[in-house]
Order: structure tokens, then sequence, then C-alpha cells
């Protein structure tokens, strides 16, 4: 008996020795793999049927220029994130800094939308070890926080939860992985048993910064949250949360906009916490049908659109909105936060499903291809937190909110590339790849088909296009969006064309046979876009969707001979451009690269903006150019 008891003494000693020593080196069990089930279904439906879907993540290869970006998000960023570091502060609690436990959460929404796409297997194995670290990180109360008892909700907590629940939700919706969902459950009921009106619980808006936006903009996945489980109590925190921002102290984020237009008197201003909340608006219309909801969301959008919008795609400077038509764009004024980049994305993404109106993928085309790609080096994977249109890029492959946003913009852009637009299967974004689509006719009958498209785009605006199926099927139509940008968009299927623009596509409608081919053209110019009010008598140019700046480094010649030129006086240019993709090295990533003349024949080198200043050069958009009268 005695022998026992000392075994079991020990036996209980050496537990708590193990235990510890896990705890002291954040070791954490964790499944190797996890097995990808059927993906669940939302139980609340949207009450706002959306006029946009896009193609299956799963049936979309793309190639060209936007599946280059999107591959090397994949290996040079995704999976070669700091594992340790974004997990850090729910390893060893506190963190290092107040908001450490966004970056998982941004992580795993991420990965996820690559994964949908690509199924790579390395990063499967990679997102299933975060997902397991995640959840058994999560207290026993449904705390999945970094911080420690006597701080909790505040700062920055409440934000580290909305993106937990982002990130295991995506990869809930992907994998059907019920853990995941359950951990969503929990902090759910931790928020709702937390904030509110009745004795005893807090006010959200004292649980974050900037007003109270940065806590109240979980209102975005407690609207998702509902949807997956169909729990009252999550849609009546939504409600709260629009009650709260009413109160004496709060940002107003309702009443304020309509009452002014003007985003610049919502709350404190803040861009990225101020698009997250409208972004959750955006989702409580598509639940409820409430007409405020979109309204105000509208009212932000032309806003930001009339007044406060890059060429590039982007808003802000020094992280907040400013007044009319101001656009500063030096480094010096910290313009394009790479997070509120990917938010106005975000909220473009949901205006496009409820309207189906394509200024919404204008506005997501322009981001895409401009401020977005320009955040994230192609070489390297490193992110630049603010991309200034002129000086150089400072990326940087540390740990920061917007090396975590930025891959999350480029993993959603398959949501793009084509979809169904008001019932119609339609191509939106010209680059090359295949697209796995289908179309249910008015009689319910659903036709599976494949868009292979040809193309070099956006070098050139010649597509080709070959349509597939199992067999020869009924009439049936596909749609191309006709862009902003370009002129003489024209379709050719043997001898006939199709030219008629409406809703600013061009339909094509017939019985298609399995291999038939179709040809796209339209031209490509260069537009001369002013300066406006940050910079009166200068001028940038955009080819196609581009957005193009001027590289130092590949332009060494010109500014060796016209440095005072360039520094005293206006250039004045003649109206061509050449392409001359030989001048770029050997490592660049990308094909483009044009040449403008001046009038004393000497050429100025411009590269899209996308990609300029990857090698590390200085770059301009904005020169000191007048064309000739």
């Amino acid at each position: 008996m005695k022998l026992l008891t000392r075994l079991n003494a020990f036996l209980l000693f050496f537990t708590l020795i193990v235990n510890k020593a896990a705890t002291q080196s954040n070791v954490i069990p964790v499944e190797k793999e996890i097995a990808i089930g059927k993906e669940p279904k939302p139980i609340v439906e949207f009450k706002v049927k959306n006029l946009f879907e896009s193609t299956p993540f799963a049936g979309q290869s793309m190639q060209g220029y936007l599946g280059k970006r999107f591959s090397q998000n994949l290996t040079e960023r995704l999976l070669k994130v700091d594992e340790k570091g974004i997990m850090a502060g729910y390893l060893e609690r506190p963190g290092v800094h107040p908001w450490i436990g966004e970056h998982v959460g941004k992580y795993l929404e991420s990965a996820t939308n690559v994964w949908r796409t690509t199924h790579d297997e390395r990063l499967k194995k990679q997102m299933d070890r975060i997902v397991n670290e995640l959840i058994h990180s999560q207290l026993e109360d449904g705390y999945l926080g970094t911080y420690l008892p006597k701080d909790y909700w505040t700062s920055w907590d409440v934000w580290s939860h909305k993106y937990n629940m982002y990130g295991l939700l995506a990869y809930y919706t992907a994998t059907g992985y019920q853990p995941a969902l359950d951990a969503c459950k929990k902090m759910g009921d931790l928020l709702c048993k937390t904030f509110g009106d009745a004795p005893g619980q807090r006010n959200i808006l004292s649980a974050g910064e900037h007003m109270g936006m940065a806590a109240t903009s979980v209102l975005d996945p407690m609207v998702e949250l509902y949807r997956y489980t169909g729990q009252k109590q999550y849609m009546d925190f939504c409600y709260y949360i629009l009650k709260a921002w009413d109160q004496e102290d709060g940002p107003k984020v309702i009443t304020a906009l309509l009452a002014t237009g003007n985003v610049t008197k919502v709350g404190n201003a803040k861009a990225y916490e101020m698009l997250s909340n409208f972004v959750g608006i955006a989702k409580l219309y598509r639940v409820t049908g409430e007409d405020r909801f979109l309204k105000v969301v509208k009212v932000a959008w032309q806003d930001i659109v009339k007044n406060r919008l890059y060429i590039s795609g982007t808003t802000s400077s020094m992280e907040f909105f400013q007044v009319d038509k101001v656009l500063p764009a030096s480094s010096k004024d910290n313009m394009g936060e790479g997070c509120v980049t990917t938010t106005w994305i975000q909220l473009n993404q949901n205006l496009l499903a409820i309207t189906g109106d394509v200024k919404y993928l204008e506005q997501i085309e322009k981001s895409i291809y401009n401020q977005l790609l320009a955040a994230e080096n192609p070489q390297t994977g490193c992110v630049s937190y603010y991309t200034a249109l002129m000086d150089k890029k400072p990326y940087s492959c540390d740990i920061s909110c917007c090396t975590s946003s930025v891959p999350r913009g480029i993993a959603m852009i398959p949501y793009f590339t084509m979809g169904n637009l008001n019932s119609i299967p339609t191509v939106l974004l010209y680059e090359p790849g295949v697209y796995k689509n289908s179309y249910t006719t008015a009689r319910n009958k659903k036709i599976d088909f494949t868009l292979k498209i040809e193309t070099d785009f956006p070098e050139s605006g010649t597509i080709n296009l070959t349509f597939k199926s199992a067999s020869n099927i009924d009439s049936i139509p596909l749609a191309f969006r006709v862009p902003s940008w370009c002129g003489g968009f024209v379709i050719k299927m043997g001898s006939q064309e199709y030219k008629k623009v409406e809703n600013n596509c061009v339909t094509v409608k017939r019985r298609w046979t399995s291999g038939e081919k179709l040809t796209i053209k339209f031209d490509i110019g260069v537009q001369e876009i002013q300066g406006g009010k940050s910079y009166p008598g200068m001028m940038a140019f955009q080819r196609g969707p581009q957005v193009l700046a001027f590289d130092e480094s590949l332009n060494q010649e010109f500014i060796n001979a016209n440095s005072k030129e360039m520094e005293n006086s206006m250039l004045t240019f003649k109206p061509a451009s050449t392409s001359c993709s030989e001048l770029l090295p050997k490592q660049w990533i990308g094909k483009q690269a044009y040449s403008f003349m001046l009038t004393n024949n000497n050429k100025l080198v411009f590269v899209p903006f996308a990609d300029a200043s990857q090698t590390g050069a200085a770059i301009k958009v904005w020169m000191p150019l007048k064309p000739i009268e």
C-alpha cells in the first residue's frame, strides 16, 4: 500500500513537472493533420440575394500576371510566415505588444482562401498546426486573447477576438472542422456575456481604441457567426453595437455619416477601424435587408471615391481620412496603410455582391493592380506598411498589422476573376487561366462548363477564349465586362461580331459547342492624370488598370544627364509609349516596362507602380511633366 502511495505521488509529481515544462517551453499538443469534411452551409441565408457570386475557388487556375503574384504570396509570404511569432502572444501571455493577437486570425483567413484555390499540401499542414495551437490556447470560459486577467477587455483585446473569429470561421467553412466553429461560439458567448446594457456588463466602447471603433468592428464576424449557428444572441449583440455607437462619447458611425455625408465627421476619422465597421454594416444589411444599413455604406463609399481616394486605389494619410481632395503621397505622409487597402477591397466586395454593379469591381480592380500588389515585394514576400507613390517602398518581413493584412487582400483575388453577375456567367478580370463555372437555366437545369483564357494581358488587349463542356449544350449567355479604361471593345466568333454594351458588359448568348473559340480585342491606352490639390502642375500616367511609376534604377542615365532639369523645370513629353521590357533586371518579377519620349528625344522608362521599387530604388508616380500644347 505504501509502495502504491509512493508510486502515485511520484506519478503526480512527474505529471506536474512535465506540465510545467510543457508550459514553459510553449509545447501544445497538436494533431498532425485535420481531415477535410464537407463544406458546411450557413444555417441562416442572406436575406438579400447576392447579385454576384464568384466562381468557386477550387475551380480556378490563375496564370499570368495576377497568377504569378498570387503564387508568390503563397511561396514567399504565407509558407514563410513566422509561426512562433504570430502565435507568441497566445503561447505565453501577455503578448509583446497590445495587438499581437490579430496576426494568427489574419493568417488563417489568407491561407484558407489560398488553399481553397491551390490545395497546396504544405499550406494545409501549416494551417492545421496553427489551428490546433490556437484552439488549444483558448481558456475554458472562451477567452482567446493575449492579455492577462487584470488587463482583459482593454485596448485591442476584442480586436484580437475579431480576427480569431475571422480566421477560424474561414477555416471551418473550407474544411468543416467542428472544433474551429466551437471555438468561435465560445468567443461569441463570452462577448455576449461580457458586453451589454445589463447590470454588471461592460461598455464595449471602452474596450477598444479610436472611440470604440476598433472593438465594435467585431460586428462583421459576429454576423457571420450568427449565420453559421442561427443563435439569436449573436444577432442581438450586433444590434447592441449599433446602439453603443450613439452613446454620448460614441463614434456615431451611422448617424453622423447620414447627417453629414462625410467620413471625417465619424468618430475620430480613423480609416482602418471605420472601414471595418462599414464592412460589418454591409454584412448586417445582407442578413436583415434593412435599407438604412445599405444607405449608410453607400454614402461612405461615395464620399471616399469622390474626395479621399488615391489614384492607386487606397485611402488615408497618417492612418486617418483627410480633408476633401488632399492626397499627399510621399513617404513622410504615411499614405495607403496596407490594412486600409485590404478593408477597402472588402467593402467593395460586399457592395458588388449586394448590387451586382460593376462600378464596385472597377474599384477593386484599381486597388488590386496598384496599391495592393505594390505593398508586397514579389521577390521576397516582404510588405510595406505604408506604400507611398513618391519614394522607396519600405519593405519589411517583420510582423506588423499590414504584413498580415496585405496577404489577406492578395488571397481574395479569386473572388473577382469571374462569376455569375445578375445570374449570368461573367468574365471580370482579363487574366489567363482556366475557370470552371456553371449556369442554371430557367428550367432549373444546371450546366457545367470550363473557360480557358489565353492572353498576355495586361501587356495587350487580345484575349482568346475556349469554351469546353462535357457535351454540346443549350443556349446560355456568357458576359464579358467592358472596363472603363479600354476602347474599341469587340468580341469575334468566326464572322460574327458582338459589340453591344449593356450594364458595362457585352453578352454572347448562343448554343455552345465544346471546343468553340472566341476572341476579345480592346485598346489599352495611356491616360494622363493631373496632380490635383496635392501635386499641382504634375502628371501621372495610367495604362489600362495600372498606374505607372518612374523607377530610378531603370533611369540612371537620364537622371545623371538631366538632374537639374528634373529638379528645376517641367519636362514636356510626347504622348506615346513603347514597350521596352528588355531593360528590366534579370531578377525582376513582371514583364512590363514602357518608354515615354520627351521633346528633346530623351526617354523615361516607366513600370507598373505595383512592380516598381522591388529592387529598392526610389520611385515617382507624380512627375514634373506637361504634354505638348
